[in-house]
């Protein structure tokens, strides 16, 4: 989850609504393949993310471990401990918060959203595709996020576009 989180950024309801079916790779919205997620947004607005090769050999590591959940065949990706069925969007904030407490960080799932974005920024990702990748219809979202880190994003540009001007 956390791999996933780090690698698109997107919301905590879209990574609780993934879906898996290992008898149909068309039927989930898993494509380990192409490092492609199918995430269903807000408005049921759907969208395909990419992920990392490092968070597709996670997610292909949970997918081994799952094929031996007493209920892997449930459509739902994320299966509780203990046999327990399909995780809700609180049980993984539940699991995102603890795992934070347990490196001695306070995380929360957003926070995954916001350095998404500011580290795609900082690495100058055109916007439109940020905007596209968060599943954004409008500016202020970008500019929204994209505060949260500008200046420290503008003092490290500095020597890049300043560097002969002396």
């Amino acid at each position: 989850m956390v791999a996933v989180l780090e690698a698109t950024g997107i919301r905590l309801s879209e990574l609780a609504g993934i879906r898996y079916d290992p008898g149909d790779p068309l039927g989930g919205d898993v494509d380990l393949w192409h490092r492609e997620i199918t995430v269903h947004g807000k408005g049921g607005k759907t969208r395909i993310v990419k992920i990392s090769h490092d968070a597709a050999r996670s997610l292909d590591r949970y997918l081994r471990v799952r094929a031996r959940h007493a209920q892997a065949y449930r459509p739902q990706l994320w299966l509780g401990v203990s046999n327990r069925g399909p995780m809700t969007a609180g049980g993984i904030y539940q699991v995102i918060v603890r795992r934070g407490r347990q490196c001695g960080v306070e995380v929360f799932p957003h926070r995954f959203r916001h350095h998404f974005s500011h580290t795609w920024l900082d690495r100058g990702g055109a916007e439109g595709d940020l905007m596209e990748l968060n599943g954004w219809t409008s500016l202020q979202m970008l500019r929204r996020y994209g505060a949260s880190a500008r200046n420290a994003r503008a003092r490290r540009s500095y020597d890049r576009v300043m560097q002969d001007s002396c």
